[in-house]
C-alpha cells in the first residue's frame, strides 16, 4: 500500500523542524551574533556618506550585516563586506548610522553603538576635480593587510576623501584630511594593485595615483608563489567597431614547462590559452579582441596550471578602458 507510506513521509517531513526522522532532537540556533563593534562614518560629499565596522562573531557563522539610517535599514551586505556607501542624502543634514549582523540561522544581533554625521554644504557649480594623489607607497603587513600613504591633492573648493581602488574598483574611502589607509580581509599570498583617487563636496573624482603593487605574504604551508608575473595590457583600436588587448606575462617558476594558463576577464574566464608544443622562452603574449563602446572598462587577470595539475595563484590585475 502506497498511502501509508506516503503519510510517513509527510509526517516525518513536518517534525524536521524540530527532530530528524528516526533519531534524536536536533539543535537550534537561537543566539545572536555579537554587535559589530568600531563603526564609523565620514561624510564624502554633500550627498553621501562611507560607512566602517568591525566584523561581528557567532559561533555558527556571520551571513550578513545591515546597515540603518536613522532606524531605517539602507543596506544588506554579505559577511565579506565591512564597508560600504550610502548615497541620494541631503547636504549639510545630520543622520544616524547603526550596524548589525545577522547569521546564517536568520538571528540578529543588537545594533552596534550609533555614529553621527553631517553630510557637507552642496558645492553649487563646482565642477573642476581634485589633482591627482601623487607619490603613492605602500607596505604589506602580513598576510591579509597592507598599508598605504600618499601625497595630497589640492581642490579649489577641498578635498573631502580619498577613495582608494584595487584593479579599477573603490574598495575604501578615508576623510579628506587623511592620506593614509589601511586595507584588511586580503588573501594570502596575492598580488594586489592599488590606486588613489580625490573627491570633492561635488562628488568630483581626480584622475587615479599611479598604480603600486603590493604582494600579502603566503600562508605557512602556501609554498613557493604560483603566480604568473609582469602582466601589462595595452589596447589598441584595430577596426571601427573593434579594439585588441596585448597581453604580455612571465609564467611562474614551476620546475617544468608551463602549457596552460586562463584568462579571466571580468573576474570570469574567458579562455583557456594552451600550448600545444614547448611553449616560447621567456615572456608569453596573448591577443584578446573586445567589441565594446568607447568608455568600457575590462579587468583581466591570469593564472598557470602547475606540474601536478592544480591552477596556481592569479597574477595582478590590469584594467584598460575601450578609446573612441
Amino acid at each position: 500500500m502506497q498511502r501509508p507510506l506516503f503519510l510517513a513521509v509527510s509526517a516525518c517531513a513536518s517534525a524536521l523542524l524540530l527532530t530528524s526522522c528516526g533519531g534524536g532532537a536536533r539543535a537550534v540556533d537561537t543566539r545572536a551574533p555579537s554587535a559589530p563593534g568600531g563603526v564609523t562614518v565620514h561624510a564624502g560629499s554633500a550627498t553621501s556618506v562611507h560607512v566602517m565596522w568591525e566584523r561581528a562573531t557567532d559561533a555558527g557563522g556571520v551571513s550578513g550585516y545591515e546597515v540603518f539610517r536613522d532606524g531605517r535599514r539602507v543596506k544588506s551586505l554579505p559577511a565579506a563586506t565591512r564597508m560600504t556607501d550610502v548615497e541620494g542624502l541631503t547636504p549639510a543634514m545630520s543622520y544616524v548610522f547603526t550596524v548589525r549582523a545577522v547569521d546564517t540561522a536568520g538571528n540578529a544581533s543588537a545594533h552596534s553603538a550609533p555614529a553621527r554625521v553631517t553630510t557637507l554644504a552642496l558645492a553649487a557649480g563646482d565642477t573642476r576635480p581634485p589633482g591627482r594623489p601623487g607619490a603613492l607607497t605602500g607596505r604589506a603587513e602580513g598576510s591579509r593587510a597592507v598599508t598605504l600613504s600618499w601625497d595630497a591633492s589640492t581642490d579649489d573648493r577641498g578635498v573631502t576623501a580619498y577613495d582608494v581602488h584595487q584593479a579599477g574598483s573603490r574598495i575604501h574611502s578615508v576623510p579628506g584630511t587623511s592620506t593614509t589607509a589601511r586595507i584588511t580581509g586580503l588573501r594570502p599570498g596575492t598580488v594586489y594593485t592599488f590606486s588613489v583617487r580625490a573627491r570633492d563636496a561635488a562628488d568630483n573624482a581626480s584622475p587615479g595615483s599611479a598604480s603600486l603593487e603590493l604582494t600579502t605574504a603566503g600562508a605557512p604551508d602556501a609554498g613557493p608563489d604560483t603566480a604568473p608575473t609582469g602582466l601589462t595590457a595595452v589596447i589598441r583600436r584595430t577596426t571601427p567597431s573593434a579594439h585588441t588587448v596585448e597581453l604580455t606575462w612571465t609564467p611562474p617558476e614551476t620546475g617544468a614547462p608551463v602549457r596552460e594558463h586562463q584568462l579571466f576577464l571580468d573576474g570570469r574566464l574567458a579562455t583557456t590559452i594552451v600550448w600545444g608544443a614547448e611553449p616560447p622562452p621567456g615572456r608569453a603574449t596573448y591577443t584578446l579582441t573586445v567589441t565594446d563602446r568607447p568608455g568600457t572598462r575590462h579587468s583581466l587577470k591570469l593564472r598557470a596550471r602547475l606540474p601536478d595539475g592544480n591552477w596556481g595563484h592569479f597574477s595582478a590585475q590590469r584594467t584598460v578602458v575601450v578609446g573612441d
